[in-house]
């Protein structure tokens, strides 16, 4: 079984309870998995489709905006 590290979503809200940074990023053979570490909601897409980690450089590292 293929995994890759997982990795947390900065600033992501899970859709189901709403909790702040609390999913995380994963890709098990070929596939993206998003999963709420506080409710275990999860999502799941071919890494072919996704479109957020396969984004190239585009000379901008984030935005911050304060609240």
């Amino acid at each position: 079984m293929a995994r890759e590290k997982k990795r947390f979503i900065a600033g992501a809200t899970c859709t189901e309870c709403k909790a702040q940074d609390s999913l995380m990023l994963f890709t098990e053979n070929g596939v993206e998995h998003v999963e709420c570490v506080e409710c275990g909601f999860k999502m799941s897409e071919p890494k072919a489709q996704g479109s957020g980690s396969e984004r190239e450089f585009d000379g901008v590292i984030g935005v911050f905006k304060p609240d």
